[in-house]
């Protein structure tokens, strides 16, 4: 991409090796021949302005965004003239680009630039030449913020090709074979990437897993065969003419495409190598199954002939996490997925089917980390009701709740601010609620329950704590990360992450202990943007037991080891502070998850994020400059439906598919209500723009 860049006027290179005496007092010496790119640009990348200000962190609603860090010497010049939006042209020395990094005035990130320093008098000098620009120069720098929001210049990213995930794996399986015994249940785990275990970065094929494939192939295609074709594979009477017709039909279904003639021929002969046509079926099963045709589904493609197919692919995949049916195969080869029309025809028709809920419920899971939950454990001692029957509750609850809103096109920013969860007696016992008539019905919460919502459930706040105790920083970090799509950078290298341990003689809460992340400016800046959020939750133990104040237990000690559990035991109360706030959120006070939840449902970066995760979810990827156009485009659809989620999904299939035209946009537009026409219940947060 070419970018527009600011002339620089050349008087020599000089000049850039004089001392830069300019002070705050408006005292200004104009350095011509100031670059960007080799003065001003290394200082920002030492102080780690990326780290925050990217599209992913924590300054992502700011005006700031850092282009990637392989981008061309172009397109860095351009973006340091972009800074001008951070000058005051009138008073140079009051611009935030001056008082924000040097932390003259509030700044989430803290102090990056000493005052005084060397560092600030090559800033006071750029916004010096960038507070002279003028006409054109000014226009042409201004240009670069409306050209990367447009995603100018950035290519796509999409694979052609993707590898079933242990999920689709089972799900193809069972409606390609009709086997339910969901085989990649026995595959070494999938890692997650981006969030998600279906991330094209993380797909590769280990020994063990091509193993694991072969050995489920020869199984699979035993069991297909067991007792002759009692799945009704083969559609035609056993004979060479039918061998033709089973290779071609199977192979279809099983490569979810048409095979080419090379292909064809080699499975026929395969199957002929069998003189019993049962046996030679079950070998081309085998072949099939370990075959990379079937392992990797077509998501993409150059090639005119197979697009349609790839669409039918991607639909499935993406709404069913499955192989497409019989139906959207026949739409692939009428030729209908060619056009917005039939793609949207087929993606409502598939909305509706069941299968749609497994794919949701595969999301679900993996957006809010159940994996963490399912293996966690907890102080027995402490927390003698978290068993295997409450974890397993907890996961019901939050997968009903979800489906609910989903499924029943309510506005699904409740998902903040339900007042009502999905109860069982394992989890009302948590929750200080009468246990409803049938496992998880719909159970309102108690006025002063200070629950809302995904973070007042037990899902949410067990799966963030400890084994002992609730985890501030785990709970803001999951916020951050999950509902604000926020990329807090690891903690530097060799720094000492444990807390001063909880003695009687000195007993302390968690947000006492914590106060050395603030004072520690190794660890300050990130920890007041994860801890600062977890305070706000310190009424919630680690399973999600509300309690009023903290609790400290002390027993007598037998040695030095080990506890006496027999002994007396002291107990230690105190006071918890649950002020908290959202930085980077204006007016984001609050005290409980009630309050949290109703910060985010309003707020622009939580609304976006949830597209976002749906995105990466969906394309296997995370999302890029070139995505910009139609995340936005999906984000307004969701906006404009009342926050119904199954918009959110319509829009993103059809937009993905036909990207980059806004008759694309209006033709999954059309069928959403007028703002004007919401009803109360899902208008509540339409306005919070």
């Amino acid at each position: 991409m070419v970018y527009p860049v600011t002339p620089v006027p050349s008087q020599g290179d000089a000049l850039l090796r004089r001392p830069i005496l300019l002070g705050l007092t408006g005292v200004v010496l104009w350095a011509q021949g100031l670059d960007f790119r080799t003065t001003l640009y290394p200082i920002l990348e030492k102080a780690n302005c990326r780290a925050c200000h990217n599209a992913d962190g924590v300054a992502s609603a700011t005006r700031l965004h850092f282009p990637e860090t392989d981008a061309d010497a172009q397109k860095i010049e351009a973006f340091g003239n972009s800074l001008v939006i951070l000058v005051d042209r009138a008073q140079p020395d009051a611009s935030l680009l001056l008082k924000k990094p040097t932390a003259r005035i509030p700044h989430t990130g803290g102090q990056r630039i000493k005052p005084g320093s060397p560092e600030e008098a090559v800033l006071i000098a750029w916004i010096a030449k960038l507070a002279q620009l003028s006409g054109a120069d000014l226009a042409t720098a201004l240009k670069y913020r409306e050209l990367e929001s447009a995603g100018t210049g950035a290519a796509a990213a999409d694979p052609e090709l993707r590898r079933l995930t242990h999920s689709q794996y089972n799900h193809t399986v069972r409606d390609l074979l009709g086997d339910q015994t969901s085989p990649a249940m026995q595959f070494p785990p999938e890692d997650f990437v981006n969030g998600f275990r279906n991330q094209t970065r993380g797909q590769s094929l280990s020994p063990l897993l091509v193993e694991a494939y072969s050995n489920a192939a020869e199984k699979l295609a035993q069991s297909a065969f067991r007792g002759g074709d009692t799945h009704g594979l083969i559609s035609c009477k056993p004979s060479a003419e039918c061998g033709k017709r089973f290779v071609r039909e199977f192979g279809q279904k099983a490569f979810r495409r048409p095979l080419d003639a090379g292909e064809q021929q080699r499975y026929e002969a395969l199957l002929a190598h069998e003189p019993d046509f049962l046996k030679g079926a079950q070998l081309v099963v085998e072949a099939m199954l370990q075959s990379s045709n079937f392992l990797f589904w077509l998501d993409t493609t150059p090639d005119p002939k197979l697009k349609e197919w790839a669409a039918a692919n991607r639909l499935s995949y993406s709404l069913w996490d499955t192989m497409p049916d019989a139906e959207l195969f026949a739409a692939a080869e009428r030729g209908e997925l060619a056009t917005r029309a039939g793609v949207e025809k087929q993606a409502r028709r598939m909305l509706a089917d069941p299968k749609a809920r497994e794919s949701l419920d595969e999301f679900v899971s993996q957006w809010l980390r159940f994996d963490r939950l399912l293996t966690a454990s907890k102080d027995r001692r402490k927390f003698p009701y978290f068993t295997r029957e409450t974890v397993n509750a907890m996961t019901t609850e939050a997968r009903t709740f979800v489906s609910d809103l989903v499924w029943n096109d309510d506005n699904f920013m409740k998902l903040f601010t339900a007042d009502y969860g999905y109860v069982s007696p394992e989890l009302a016992r948590i929750y200080g609620v009468a246990a409803p008539a049938k496992d998880f019905d719909r159970v309102p919460f108690p006025a002063n329950s200070e629950r809302a919502g995904i973070l007042g459930q037990g899902l949410f706040l067990a799966l963030t704590a400890k084994p002992e105790d609730s985890s501030p920083t785990a709970r803001g970090l999951f916020v951050r990360e999950q509902f604000l799509c926020q990329h807090v950078p690891d903690p530097p290298p060799g720094v000492n992450t444990n807390l001063p341990p909880v003695t009687e003689a000195k007993p302390q809460t968690n947000r006492d202990r914590m106060s050395e992340h603030t004072t520690d400016a190794s660890c300050a800046t990130c920890h007041k943007l994860m801890d600062g959020v977890g305070f706000g939750l310190e009424k919630f133990d680690a399973i999600g037991a509300k309690r009023e104040q903290l609790v400290l237990e002390f027993r007598n000690k037998k040695g030095e080891e080990d506890e006496d559990l027999k002994g007396p035991k002291r107990t230690v109360t105190l006071p918890l502070n649950t002020q908290a706030y959202v930085a980077g959120i204006p007016n984001s006070d609050f005290t409980s998850p009630l309050q949290l939840g109703a910060v985010l449902a309003k707020s622009a970066q939580c609304q976006e994020c949830v597209v976002k995760q749906y995105f990466r979810f969906q394309a296997g990827r995370t999302d890029t400059p070139a995505d910009r156009p139609l995340l936005r485009a999906v984000t307004e659809n969701f906006r404009d439906s009342g926050f119904q989620f199954k918009q959110l999904i319509l829009s993103l299939v059809v937009l993905r598919q036909f990207p980059g035209t806004e008759a694309a946009r209006q033709q999954v537009s059309k069928t959403i209500p007028h703002p004007g026409e919401l009803p109360q219940h899902v208008a509540d947060n339409h306005g919070a723009r």
